[in-house]
């Protein structure tokens, strides 16, 4: 995302700096809107993404100066309404206000009390989970202790802080000194929220943690499936999103857990269709047969050839079904994008493989043409 300049420019300009320098004039009549924009949009477009949220808390510490006690009364003042109570998921807010957070870090680490009290304020307006992970360093008690309150809040926004504000790998995010089991009783209590915006953060909490330690996230699983306080559907959407990053990499336990035997006797076959050519596409059929009505969850795998002559594998989801009479018959076409900005193609020796339920079951080798 730091490299999707139309991104940048559609969340940070004129008109959005123009309105949050509203929003402060309206909340004090002697900060002077035109002052603040001219100053922001002087240096904007040579900045990414973060370094834009960085320069515009900075401009706004030149319009209001002083620590966090002097200016929290004009920043809270100055805030829309909070965002609205009856969403329930995907309701990320006004990219604008994501630089008060970078405000509040910058002037307010040493008033954590007062800070956090802004933070929640924030945060019903644009997702503070970068903000507060500089908190928790500094003060891990003092924000762990506000985040058992927070799990109660009657805004989803503010429980979902605790979890994607605690997450081990936060996109993004500064790194926390928190050990992996430090948040999870708070996320023993937000697994039960009734929002899909709270529980996609904790199944995303808990594949960051399967990173380091699977065990921990599958045991964590299986005890909320035993204690049955989640509606049963979503725990199982819960369970499946938490273990993608397993699944991906075949793990047998995580297979087990969403019901596919890696142990099953399933044979494959794959054959490729004319020829895989960079800006085309690699065209595939895929034959399985097994027991009847097995349960199966296939991937395909690429390895591409990478300029020095290494390698790098792709795991991609192709279907969740079942053998039906004990066959299933597949077929996907993969695009080959020339002008994708994070993997470039190299022409070359590549291999396909079917993965069913975690393990590899057939592989070809084709040559990507260029």
């Amino acid at each position: 995302m730091a490299k999707n300049f139309s991104l940048k420019d559609q969340l940070f300009n004129a008109e959005k700096t123009r309105y949050l320098a509203g929003l402060f004039a309206a909340a004090d009549p002697g900060f002077d809107v035109d002052a603040l924009q001219a100053q922001v949009m002087s240096r904007l477009s040579g900045l990414e993404l973060k370094e834009r949220m960085a320069w515009i808390a900075t401009c706004l510490q030149k319009a209001v100066p002083g620590d966090l006690p002097d200016v929290a009364p004009t920043l809270l003042k100055a805030l829309p309404p909070p965002l609205d109570p009856t969403k329930t998921d995907d309701d990320f807010g006004d990219f604008i206000f994501a630089p008060l957070g970078d405000w509040v870090v910058d002037v307010g680490l040493d008033h954590p009390d007062l800070a956090l009290d802004v933070i929640e304020e924030l945060t019903q307006r644009f997702s503070m989970e970068w903000a507060i992970r500089p908190f928790l360093n500094h003060h891990p008690d003092k924000v762990m202790a506000r985040m058992e309150v927070w799990c109660d809040h009657d805004s989803y926004h503010v429980r979902r802080l605790v979890s994607e504000g605690t997450r081990p790998r936060l996109p993004w995010g500064q790194a926390v000194g928190l050990d992996l089991t430090d948040p999870l009783p708070l996320l023993d209590r937000l697994h039960v929220d009734k929002t899909r915006y709270v529980t996609r953060s904790v199944a995303n909490h808990l594949n960051d943690i399967t990173k380091k330690d699977p065990e921990l996230v599958l045991s964590r699983l299986q005890s909320w499936s035993q204690d049955a306080h989640q509606e049963a559907d979503e725990l199982r959407w819960m369970t499946t999103h938490t273990l993608r990053g397993l699944v991906k990499s075949g793990h047998p336990k995580a297979m087990k857990m969403l019901g596919f035997d890696p142990e099953a006797e399933v044979s494959a076959s794959i054959a490729v269709l004319g020829e895989a050519r960079i800006s085309g596409a690699l065209e595939f059929d895929v034959a399985l047969t097994g027991e009847s009505d097995q349960p199966v969850l296939v991937d395909y795998i690429i390895h591409f050839q990478r300029p020095g002559g290494k390698t790098s594998t792709k795991v991609h989801k192709l279907k969740q079904s079942a053998l039906r009479d004990g066959a299933l018959k597949l077929g996907k076409k993969h695009k080959l994008k020339a002008d994708a900005t994070t993997f470039k193609l190299v022409p070359g020796a590549h291999r396909l493989e079917i993965q069913v339920n975690g393990r590899v079951r057939a592989g070809v080798d084709f040559e990507l043409l260029g």
